[in-house]
């Protein structure tokens, strides 16, 4: 087999496919974003690039390139190349990247070959497929089959979009953050630019199932730490909406389970009983803390108060019905008047109000 470039035009089935791929930039360019399918097997460290970017700055690019063989040369070289050879054995669809798909690529491409191995590497490399991404999140043609779920909180609209894949992107989801002041995982958001890789491969894929419609949660700007790309958000900004509707005490118990059964279980598992619950604690306080401003500062007292009182009661008498008290005084006095403000300004572009059984049939109908 000859050595072969994979074109720009390819990108679409790269990430399509889920193909797997070789990223040869060093790790701390990788830690700042890749894609999904990527595995980090760097041509150079970052001790060893940085030399290089030196040299090349100050000597230009030939005498890099000599000091970029002589630093990964002999032993170096060799297991470099054998990492991406036991790769290639487990992945034989495996593509190689690096940057801009230049000097890197090429020359690991080549000693894979004197090891024969022959593996394509990307045009373009990283900056090109990242770009693609980009411009897919950009496209005007989302805006029309946009439809964004809104709902007070704690109605289930996250339940709704994980029961409609072919429909759905979840946002929360690939953000990992349940996007409200509680909304913090016990494992970290990803990284802004792994963000936004994700959620435009996630947008290739529905755009490949040709659904009736983006199903979108209502979301603001920001989830947790993670930004919606603006022109994205503008388009959901100007699509219609759908509101989810579910009675007062569903959504206590819906969001006792979210905010207190599931965050308490999952802490304990990680940290132990005792370092767990204490974790836990410290999550619903800050929780608090971070909305405080917004609330005011009695508001954000009472509730802490209540909180406490919940708190100790859970960990003396394994109890948790004290935290109904805190969660509705929550949603009486903040969640609640925000979430109609906003539905107020937002009135003319509703299209259809209901229960999750009746949000379920209108989606369906839609299909036909």
């Amino acid at each position: 087999m000859s050595q072969s470039v994979v074109p720009a035009a390819a990108y679409r089935e790269i990430f399509l496919n889920d193909r797997p791929l070789i990223d040869l930039r060093a790790p701390v360019e990788f830690s700042k974003g890749a894609f999904p399918t990527s595995h980090n097997l760097p041509l150079m460290t970052d001790n060893e690039r940085q030399q290089v970017g030196t040299c090349y700055q100050q000597h230009g690019p030939s005498a890099a390139l000599a000091l970029g063989h002589q630093l990964v040369n002999g032993a170096t070289k060799a297991a470099r190349v054998d990492a991406w050879c036991q790769f290639y054995q487990q992945h034989p669809d495996v593509y190689l990247y690096c940057f801009r798909g230049g000097m890197r690529s090429q020359i690991s491409q080549g000693w894979l070959s004197e090891a024969g191995v022959e593996c394509p590497y990307i045009a373009g490399g990283y900056k090109g497929m990242r770009q693609f991404l980009l411009q897919t999140l950009e496209a005007p043609q989302l805006a029309p089959q946009m439809l964004i779920l809104s709902g007070i909180t704690g109605s289930g609209k996250t339940e709704v979009i994980q029961q409609r894949p072919k429909e759905a992107v979840d946002l929360e989801g690939i953000a990992n953050h349940r996007g409200s002041s509680f909304g913090k995982e016990l494992t970290p958001q990803p990284t802004q630019i792994n963000f936004e890789n994700q959620l435009a491969i996630a947008i290739l894929k529905h755009q490949q199932r040709q659904a009736s419609c983006l199903l979108l949660e209502d979301e603001s700007h920001l989830i947790g730490h993670s930004f919606i790309p603006t022109p994205f958000f503008d388009n959901m900004q100007a699509a219609a909406m759908v509101v989810l509707e579910a009675p007062w005490q569903q959504r206590l118990q819906r969001l006792l389970e979210q905010y207190v059964h599931k965050m308490c279980r999952g802490f304990c598992q990680r940290d132990g009983d005792e370092a767990g619950f204490a974790a836990f604690s410290q999550y619903l306080y800050q929780s608090i803390n971070s909305i405080s401003k917004r609330l005011g500062l009695q508001q954000a007292r009472e509730l802490q108060a209540l909180m406490t009182q919940a708190l100790a009661e859970q960990q003396q008498r394994n109890n948790t019905a004290l935290h109904l008290e805190w969660i509705a005084l929550l949603l009486t006095r903040y969640y609640d008047p925000m979430y109609e403000y906003h539905l107020q300004r937002k009135a003319e572009q509703i299209l259809f109000r209901g229960d999750q059984q009746a949000l379920n049939q209108w989606l369906d109908a839609r299909q036909n």
